[in-house]
């Protein structure tokens, strides 16, 4: 099934393969914007591996004990997503350090590529085998047996083609394991739309529009940041007709005027009240620069959605971008 990743950057691919000139070939067919390590030494390549930060929030907790302020029974706590958690991972200059997919040569002195990936210790990684053919029995079994993801023959004429594709379809999968725990947590809440297959199709044509590389899952609205490999970013703003009755319910309480509210009962704009958690401020003189243009969208359910430009209140100015990350990988090679 084809969802929105409740997170995802680009991640730091590793290349295994005693031959140095093979690596050196290999990297200049290698797609432009993929960040890379090259190792033709299979014990500093394990050891490089193993010391990557995993993909994900890491500096606070996740998941949380959650209890209603209303609820006095303690033994009523449910655990709580902190989707606040989720979003500041852009703030994490590690974050493109992470390792998701290794490629390693089978046929290595001193150790071999079944035995490189047995030793890995974080089993979310993809693993792809680069063998010759004598080798293709070996990588055929570890295939079957779930050592290795995918296995590419180095003498077959499209094996670069491949491979490529390859590191790309991994790197996906891999995000789709990490974030599967947030999605499960998320079915039956605000953020359900990121199961919406339709929806994800329609964000994908958008990050593609855009140059999108990296997202996080965004609140107050809900949402997603997006930024591009420069590190220009945009919120997408996503409300059903649910979250927008609560939307103007507040702004009703706290006095909006009809203009504001027509505009709203239109579909055709979205506010982005910054300051106020997306609600409605109390005596707000000009919504109309809060308003962006939105489009209604049609999945699973009706949704309206709208791109904010340069998103204020979110202090992102310090933010490493994926371009500056690969300028600084670049000067380490």
């Amino acid at each position: 099934m084809h969802t929105i990743k409740p997170f995802y950057f680009p991640t730091t691919v590793t290349f295994v393969d005693d031959s140095a000139t093979f690596l050196s070939n290999l990297c200049l067919q290698l797609e432009p914007q993929l960040a890379f390590r090259l190792f033709s030494s299979p014990g500093e390549a394990l050891e490089f591996v193993n010391s990557r930060p995993r993909p994900g929030p890491s500096d606070e907790p996740l998941f949380a004990p959650f209890r209603d302020r209303t609820d006095e029974d303690v033994a009523h706590q449910v655990i709580a997503l902190s989707v606040n958690t989720v979003r500041k991972q852009v703030h994490n200059a590690q974050r493109f350090l992470a390792t998701s997919v290794v490629v390693v040569d089978y046929d290595m002195p001193g150790m071999n590529g079944l035995e490189f990936c047995r030793r890995m210790t974080d089993p979310a990684v993809r693993k792809i085998m680069l063998t010759g053919k004598a080798d293709e029995h070996i990588a055929v079994q570890s295939f079957n047996e779930g050592i290795i993801h995918r296995f590419i023959r180095k003498q077959d004429a499209s094996a670069v083609a491949t491979l490529n594709r390859a590191v790309r379809d991994l790197q996906n999968a891999y995000f789709d394991n990490v974030c599967q725990s947030i999605l499960d947590t998320l079915a039956d809440s605000e953020y359900a739309f990121l199961r919406d297959e339709a929806l994800a199709e329609r964000v994908a044509e958008l990050s593609s529009s855009l140059g999108i590389v990296e997202h996080y899952l965004s609140y107050c609205p809900s949402g997603l940041l997006m930024l591009d490999s420069a590190g220009s970013a945009y919120l997408l703003i996503v409300h059903t007709n649910e979250t927008l009755r609560g939307l103007r319910e507040i702004a009703v309480e706290q006095g909006a005027p009809a203009g504001f509210l027509n505009a709203l009962d239109s579909r055709r704009s979205l506010p982005y009240f910054w300051q106020t958690d997306g609600h409605y401020p109390p005596e707000c003189v000009a919504w109309e620069s809060y308003m962006h243009p939105a489009t209604q969208f049609s999945g699973h359910q009706d949704y309206v959605y709208a791109i904010v430009p340069n998103p204020p209140g979110l202090d992102l100015s310090q933010v490493l971008s994926y371009d500056r990350y690969l300028e600084r990988l670049d000067g380490t090679k």
